[in-house]
């Protein structure tokens, strides 16, 4: 009975409009991702962004504002852990680290409508979407770009196997893949492989490429009945 004793209309009316706020907010973020096809999407960016606005929240009604701070402080380190697990190295390259810090901004956006700092959530909200639509055409044409220095920090390179016969019509074909990607090459070799095959090298300039868009491709030239062996590496250089 204390339970129902204890309900507040005002308070209820506020906690319902902290957790909607996050729910709407959360899930703009979460779309966003889930159209893109990654790891977190829509579902879990809502659910990251209104369990941070419930404990806030509760933290808010029961301790008052010093204990609902403490609270955000666990919350912060709370889906840090969270994202961490999103975090995967896969041939050389790291990835998820995007959807991790995506995470902890949703966290960050629930703490915020958890603590009735309605207008902040929104605001913070429009930032995170801007973050991961409107910069992503300028790191992918950074990523493009050749680096003028010998030393680069990750070199990538694609290794096609194929019979000495068909070289140069599997060399052209790599190089239209590379082409449509518009992934230039930085230096491209043919090495022998066997006694009767050869091994095509192909180093691309950039130093940071899209790791599933490179998976497509050297699976698209593993089915090829000319191409036996088609994969990448990325490898750190000093």
């Amino acid at each position: 009975m204390q339970a129902f004793q204890s309900i507040n209309s005002a308070d209820l009316l506020d906690s319902m409009l902290s957790l909607t706020a996050a729910f709407v907010f959360g899930g703009l973020i979460g779309f966003e991702r889930q159209y893109r096809q990654r790891t977190a999407g829509l579902r879990t960016n809502v659910l990251v962004a209104v369990g941070a606005a419930i404990f806030v929240d509760m933290a808010n009604r029961l301790t008052g504002s010093a204990g609902a701070a403490h609270v955000v402080a666990y919350v912060v380190s709370g889906i840090g852990f969270l994202g961490a697990g999103v975090i995967m190295r896969e041939e050389g390259n790291v990835r998820g680290l995007n959807t991790a810090a995506t995470l902890w901004c949703s966290g960050a956006v629930g703490a915020c409508a958890g603590a009735d700092l309605v207008v902040q959530a929104g605001i913070a909200t429009v930032f995170v979407l801007a973050a991961n639509t409107l910069l992503r055409p300028i790191v992918d044409r950074i990523n493009r770009l050749p680096l003028d220095v010998q030393s680069a920090e990750v070199t990538n390179t694609v290794y096609v196997v194929t019979s000495g016969e068909r070289q140069k019509e599997v060399l052209a074909i790599l190089e239209k893949a590379l082409e449509d990607l518009q992934y230039p090459t930085h230096d491209l070799e043919v090495h022998a492989f066997g006694d009767d095959d050869v091994k095509i090298q192909a180093t691309l300039a950039a130093t940071s490429v899209d790791g599933v868009v490179m998976d497509q491709m050297v699976k698209r030239l593993s089915d090829l009945a000319v191409v036996s062996q088609a994969y990448w590496t990325a490898s750190t250089t000093e």
